[in-house]
C-alpha cells in the first residue's frame, strides 16, 4: 500500500518500501501520550485502579506519577471521598485538564462501630449517576473502604446481588475488609435514587 511507503529516516528523506520493512521491524514501539507526543516512559495508574464500567473508574489517591496515566482517561470529573483538602499539585492538574472536583468529606476510621454517612453517599451517587460527569474517577485514600462502599451502593442500583457486591468489595479491600462496610451496603436504601438511575 502507498501508506507503507511514507516512512521517514532520521535525516527526513523518504525511503522506499523495501528499505522500510526491515527498518520498521527493528524500531522499538512508542507510546502516544497527550498531543501525540512519543514517549517510552510507562504509564502508572494509581494504587488499586480499576474500571467499574465504561466511563467510571476507581482507585486510591492519585499522585503526580499517575497524572500522565489519568490524562489518557480524558476525565471530566473526580469524586473525592476524604475530608482533607486536595493537594495543590492535584488541583493544578485538574485545572490544566478541565477536570471538575466533587468532594464528599467522609472520615476514614478504623473503628468498626463508626458508620459511613448515608446522606453523603447518596449525594456522591447523584454525581456518579449523572452521565454528564463521565468519564469519572472515584477515589479515597487507598481505594478500599469509602470507595468500596460507594461502588457497592452503585452496584445495588444496578441490581447486583449482594454476594457479587461483597465479592467486588473484598477483592479491593482484601485483608482490610470490614463487616461494618458490608452491613452498610446491605442496608443502604436505593429507592430515592432509582429515578436518577432510569434517567441515565
Amino acid at each position: 500500500m502507498k501508506l507503507e511507503m511514507t516512512v521517514k529516516q532520521r535525516n527526513g528523506d523518504l525511503i522506499d518500501e523495501e528499505t522500510a520493512v526491515p527498518r520498521l521491524l527493528t524500531t522499538a514501539p512508542l507510546c502516544l501520550v497527550g498531543d501525540d507526543v512519543a514517549s517510552e516512559e510507562p504509564l502508572n495508574p494509581p494504587i488499586n485502579f480499576a474500571m467499574v464500567e465504561e466511563g467510571i473508574y476507581r482507585s486510591g489517591f492519585p499522585k503526580a506519577a499517575n497524572f500522565r496515566f489519568l490524562k489518557t482517561l480524558k476525565l471530566r470529573s473526580i469524586i473525592y471521598l476524604c475530608p482533607e483538602p486536595y493537594p495543590q499539585e492535584n488541583v493544578e492538574f485538574l485545572k490544566s485538564n478541565g477536570i471538575k472536583l466533587f468532594q464528599f468529606a467522609i472520615e476514614g476510621s478504623k473503628e468498626p462501630s463508626e458508620n459511613i454517612p448515608e446522606e453523603t453517599i447518596k449525594e456522591a451517587l447523584k454525581v456518579l449517576l449523572d452521565a454528564r460527569n463521565h468519564p469519572v474517577l472515584i477515589h479515597c485514600r487507598r481505594g478500599k473502604h469509602r470507595t468500596g462502599c460507594l461502588v457497592g451502593c452503585y452496584r445495588k442500583i444496578q441490581k447486583w446481588c449482594l454476594a457479587s457486591v461483597f465479592d467486588e468489595y473484598i477483592r479491593f479491600a482484601a485483608a482490610k475488609a470490614r463487616i461494618s462496610d458490608q452491613l452498610f451496603m446491605e442496608s443502604f436504601d436505593i429507592s430515592s435514587l432509582k429515578p436518577l438511575a432510569r434517567a441515565c
